[in-house]
């Protein structure tokens, strides 16, 4: 039987309005607030999830084995 690994990623997402003087400025405010955790996400900010799979090669013992 193969095995296979299998990811979950879910995404949480959160609009922030800021102000300052260049999107570099206000991406920096909105890290720096996230950071210290002034700014939690939760399920309330839920926004999907995706599911990857990938198979696993087999172990290299199991070929040593069969290669017997």
């Amino acid at each position: 039987m193969k095995k296979f690994k299998v990811t979950i990623t879910e995404t949480l997402e959160e609009e922030v309005e800021v102000e300052a003087e260049s999107a570099e400025e206000a991406e920096q405010k909105v890290m720096d607030e996230y950071y210290r955790c002034d700014r939690i996400l939760d399920s309330d900010n839920f926004v999907g999830t995706e599911f990857s799979t990938e198979e696993l090669p087999e172990k290299k013992l199991n070929r040593e084995r069969e290669e017997r």
